[in-house]
């Protein structure tokens, strides 16, 4: 068999459409535009990347944006206050510190700092905490993307046995949770380093995430026919046909896991396209709370 494709650029396209339409009519009907405001210290070219992309779309989106870029001599204490300010601006609805921080500034010190409810990254204890207990909170970007991609495909989660491979905070760790919520009611089996073999729970996998962070992690002789893979990796390997050297692989091996799965996501066009759209829905939910 081959693997369906499960274009996340079309998933992203249809959900931004829905987007902008509630954008608008949050304009219309209470005056409101929703705002999100992105720190970017330094200059990290991927971060430079990720925070143009993220001010177009948001910008694409009919939402204010509020982009500052900062030095990288700035300072823990310099941010803090910044974050502080913009927790009382009523013009900002979300903030967004992008990661990873200069060595000499603390990421937790930061994110901290954010009000829980300006928290659209979905990463401060609070939301996380409500997540893990299932209240109303701002879900984190890329493990709420990764639902919608799962929904995509066509797969009716619930009951379905989902290994996940990789336990960051970001993703491997909060998506395992979402997909154990009731609402999904998934079996999780969550992988890592300390697993002794990966493979003997992968073949028992209706759904796989693979999000290691390291190039063929998952083989399609470690899956079974008809599993659904999603793809979070996004690695750069030695290329020399290519005019950069280089090119773009996710974690799974696409050309063997795609003869296997029923579906799978692409790198990159895959998951990466809806990690910003889940901040943009987090934003105008943000903004929709505070119109209440």
């Amino acid at each position: 068999m081959s693997g369906k494709i499960i274009d996340g650029k079309e998933l992203a396209a249809q959900l931004r459409s829905e987007i902008a339409d509630g954008v608008s009519r949050l304009k219309e009907e209470k005056g409101i535009v929703p705002g999100l405001a992105v720190i970017l210290v330094g200059d990290n070219p991927a971060s430079v990347s990720y925070v143009t992309a993220k001010e177009k779309a948001s910008q694409e989106a009919g939402m204010y944006s509020k982009e500052i870029r900062l030095p990288e001599s700035t300072t823990e204490q310099e941010l803090v206050s910044l974050v502080k300010e913009l927790n009382s601006d009523p013009l900002i609805h979300g903030i967004l510190v992008q990661l990873p921080v200069p060595k000499h500034i603390s990421d937790k010190a930061v994110i901290n700092a954010i009000a829980p409810e300006k928290d659209v990254d979905g990463f401060t204890p609070v939301n996380v905490g409500k997540m893990l207990i299932g209240e109303e909170c701002f879900l984190p970007c890329t493990p709420h993307g990764i639902i919608k991609l799962i929904e995509f495909s066509g797969m009716d989660i619930r009951g379905k046995h989902a290994v996940v491979i990789g336990r960051s905070n970001i993703v491997g760790k909060p998506v395992a949770v979402l997909l154990s919520r009731k609402e999904t009611n998934a079996t999780v089996t969550l992988c890592h380093t300390g697993t002794k073999d990966i493979s003997k729970f992968t073949k028992e996998a209706d759904i796989i995430i693979v999000a290691a962070g390291r190039p063929m992690t998952l083989t399609g002789d470690m899956i079974k026919e008809g599993a659904v893979v999603i793809d979070v990796g996004v690695n750069r390997v030695p290329c020399p046909e290519t005019t950069r050297g280089y090119k773009l692989v996710g974690d799974a091996d696409f050309e063997s896991c795609s003869k296997v799965a029923s579906a799978i996501t692409p790198v990159p066009g895959g998951v990466g396209p809806l990690t910003i759209t889940m901040l943009l829905f987090n934003t105008l939910e943000s903004a929709k709370r505070a119109a209440r």
